[in-house]
């Protein structure tokens, strides 16, 4: 049911109030990639509320605690300028970044209006009293699973090898881990040691961070070429297209870009620089989910597979409708504050079927993480 359908029967309810925390949400094990250990996720949490009784819920990662008060305070910001409006998702996000245009909105700002995107669509699926996959077109009844992958962080040998036997035992298919040490040796003595785990039963994905040059990239990627993996992640910087065209087609492994990307226009250069043979979008980037929903269209336009970068719960609900759906990202930022974390079953996540994309936080650990 879309949103003028919904207006010709009633009328909508409209946004009443905004609510903003800041919290740090410690990791497990501390996330070590090649630009750097974060301990723990900084995250803001928006609560949306709405004159119809329903609350939509977002959360965002600021990926560093040093932007973490600016975030919010710009959130807090933005947000107050919807009491008031109808709760029409589009028609929110189409007129909020009107009001910016001259500014532009490329980075916090956009970080930013990506949360609140999301919470409006987390709303309006609630209204509807539907999951957010059904109200945009999936049959949750006939598939309500997505195949994932386990993500993990750039650790030693010995490490890793416990890391992929703890996502063969959930049944996943595929594992990621970060690479991008001193040397070329050392990221094939850790692949070569994760493929010995696997024992022919998963496929290896790697991520680079962004932290080689684009000479360097070429050397190592055409290294890694007869291993087999499923794809290479950011091998150079993500903003520069023309390297990373030249690395897809220096080697025979696919090259994965995305996650970096702000919203379709990036992803839409991306595209066409041919800068990589897959795309995965960040819902905190990408615009969330009306800039995925566009994003991905082009993707699907170029017959450009599709999987997304963290934010698993909402993500989930949007490979349903994704052209190309590849793989989804499996990563625990976010379960220790949710009260109902995604379930996964042989190596997929299941899909919720609660109405809205099925966010609910367990308020008790909220408080404990108050930053």
């Amino acid at each position: 049911m879309g949103e003028r359908a919904a207006a010709r029967g009633a009328d909508l309810p409209t946004i009443r109030a905004c609510r903003v925390r800041q919290l740090v949400v410690p990791f497990a094990q501390p996330l070590r990639t090649a630009s750097g250990t974060m301990p723990a996720a900084p995250m803001i949490l928006l609560d949306l509320h709405t004159s119809a009784g329903v609350t939509g819920h977002a959360y965002l990662f600021t990926y560093t605690p040093t932007a973490l008060r600016a975030v919010a305070a710009l959130c807090e910001d933005v947000t107050a300028q919807l009491a008031g409006a109808a709760l029409a998702p589009r028609q929110v996000m189409a007129g909020l970044r009107a009001r910016f245009r001259l500014l532009g909105s490329v980075g916090l700002l956009d970080m930013v209006l990506s949360a609140i995107d999301m919470a409006l669509w987390d709303a309006w699926a609630k209204f509807l009293g539907q999951p957010l996959a059904a109200l945009l077109g999936a049959d949750l009844s006939a598939n309500d699973r997505v195949r994932a992958y386990a993500s993990y962080g750039m650790e030693d040998r010995e490490q890793i090898v416990r890391h992929v036997g703890a996502a063969l035992e959930q049944g996943f298919g595929f594992v990621k881990i970060k690479i991008g040490h001193a040397s070329l040796a050392t990221d094939l003595e850790i692949v070569e040691a994760a493929l010995a785990a696997m024992q022919g039963r998963a496929a290896l994905l790697v991520d680079y961070n962004q932290s080689l040059s684009v000479a360097e990239a070429v050397v190592r990627c055409k290294a890694l070429d007869g291993y087999g993996l499923a794809w290479i992640e950011e091998p150079t910087r993500y903003d520069d297209l023309r390297g990373h065209a030249q690395i897809a087609a220096a080697v025979d492994t696919p090259i994965q870009l995305g996650e970096n990307l702000w919203g379709p226009a990036q992803i839409g250069e991306s595209l066409r620089a041919g800068a990589s043979d897959l795309m995965m979008p960040d819902l905190g980037k990408v615009g969330g989910v009306s800039g995925w929903l566009d994003a991905t269209s082009l993707c699907g336009a170029r017959n450009v597979p599709v999987s997304n970068h963290f934010y698993q719960e909402v993500s989930a609900h949007l490979m349903t409708v994704t052209p190309g759906a590849h793989l989804l990202e499996y990563f625990r930022m976010a379960e220790p504050i949710l009260m109902e974390p995604v379930e996964v079953v042989h190596g997929h996540v299941r899909v919720p079927r609660r109405p809205g994309h099925g966010m609910a936080w367990n308020e008790e650990q909220v408080r404990r993480y108050l930053a």
